[in-house]
């Protein structure tokens, strides 16, 4: 299961802090965080006490440790992230990891996710990590898509659904829009209706 952050645009990059991810000089971050209230703060957390353990990329999974294992107040997400089993998905990171309760996965990701999925228990939960997303909707391992979507057009920055990305019917399941516009859509995959042309 994907949750992410995305810009009417399809703009995935930096949705928290201006320094979160300055690649190609994209100039737009934290563009998320004016948007936040209770309605999306209520939805994240229940859907991340529902989920099983977690999915990051190297990147996210770095921002994430620089922040969560620190945090002492009673934000909802604190417990769920520190407690919960993370996989991480890098070709750079050592073992043992920093972060508690954390897994470097060998070899090919998509491979690792695969055999992942086949073991018994709630769904992965993906959060940003739209390089390792991309790479697993290639497979075709992706199955569900909680997309929060919010009224701003960036013009730029690293997009979800990228061009050159793999083809992907869904199927609307949920909608729940917060008090700021952002409207929380919940997909799953469908069998294609119509055949992708080249």
């Amino acid at each position: 299961m994907v949750t992410t952050n995305l810009t009417l645009d399809g703009v995935m990059q930096a949705p928290g802090r201006a320094d979160e991810d300055l690649r190609g000089g994209f100039a737009h971050g934290g563009w998320a965080t004016p948007y936040a209230d209770s309605v999306m703060a209520s939805a994240m957390a229940e859907g991340m006490a529902q989920g099983g353990a977690l999915l990051f990329g190297r990147r996210t999974y770095e921002d994430f440790y620089a922040v969560w294992p620190s945090r002492t107040d009673d934000n909802p997400y604190t417990t769920v992230l520190n407690n919960t089993q993370k996989y991480i998905a890098s070709t750079t990171l050592a073992e043992p990891l920093p972060w508690s309760n954390s897994t470097l996965l060998k070899g090919d990701a998509a491979e690792a996710v695969a055999r992942l999925k086949e073991q018994p228990g709630k769904d992965l939960v993906i959060l940003g990590s739209g390089e390792l997303v991309q790479s697993l909707m290639r497979r075709n391992l992706v199955d569900i898509y909680v997309l929060l979507i919010y009224p701003l057009v960036l013009g730029s920055g690293r997009r979800l659904f990228p061009n050159d990305g793999a083809f992907a019917a869904l199927r609307l399941v949920n909608t729940m829009t917060t008090t700021t516009g952002v409207v929380i859509a919940t997909y799953w995959t469908a069998e294609p209706t119509v055949e992708k042309t080249a």
